[in-house]
């Protein structure tokens, strides 16, 4: 099989896909099953699920096309199919995209960057972005809010994962792949407002014994 071809990309983005190629494998077997033991993740990626499919006017007209970004090796993506949606996946790195599409030959994967998505606007029902704006400098996270805003259709919902900073600023750390940040959460609730998402709930899980920090999860919905 062909690689997936590797888009145009500036330093830094260069610098996280070469990064998430280097692991990928490693990364696909240490996901496997993730979700089993994370009830309150699977608890808010539900809500996600059914907001989605039941939002906008008349029956079915909230369950367009849902887009994970920054999908990895497809495991969430699979999870949103088996929640009811029409979900797929977009990534930077090509060597993800390609273990993607071999464990889940059904969905579809594309390479490419979640600043500058190949879709139309207002084309997409909802977006995950299941850690994948972690790797992102600070300053450049309201022109990702802006392209989310863009692709989502009015009333369309997003749910975003991140690190959570527990009181602190924005705080660099040494993420086992390539640098990323963490976040007071209050924060990012702000600069999502600012781009126009409304927020619907929030939901802070402490570290388990295998995890250093605490997690954070926005569900925002796009502003009529």
């Amino acid at each position: 099989m062909e690689p997936s071809p590797t888009p145009s990309l500036s330093p830094y983005l260069r610098t996280t896909a070469d990064a998430y190629d280097a692991v990928a494998v490693r990364y696909a077997e240490f996901v496997r099953g993730s979700l089993d033991a994370l009830p309150l993740d699977r608890a808010v990626l539900a809500a996600f699920a059914e907001l989605t499919l039941t939002s906008g006017d008349g029956p079915g007209a909230g369950a367009g096309p849902v887009a994970e970004l920054g999908c990895g090796p497809g495991h969430m993506t699979a999870h949103l199919r088996d929640l009811g949606l029409d979900a797929f996946g977009i990534d930077l790195s090509p060597v993800m995209i390609d273990l993607a599409r071999e464990a889940h030959p059904d969905l579809r994967f594309e390479v490419g960057s979640m600043d500058a998505l190949d879709l139309a606007d207002g084309e997409l029902s909802g977006i995950l972005s299941w850690y994948s704006v972690i790797h992102t400098p600070p300053q450049e996270i309201p022109s990702y809010f802006a392209e989310f805003q863009r692709v989502l259709a009015p009333g369309g919902h997003l749910l975003l994962a991140f690190f959570e900073s527990e009181g602190g600023p924005v705080t660099a750390f040494d993420h086992k792949v390539t640098t990323a940040y963490r976040w007071p959460i209050d924060d990012v609730a702000g600069l999502a407002r600012e781009a126009g998402f409304v927020e619907i709930g929030r939901m802070l899980r402490e570290p388990r014994q295998d995890e250093r920090y605490r997690r954070g999860h926005l569900l925002m919905r796009k502003g009529e």
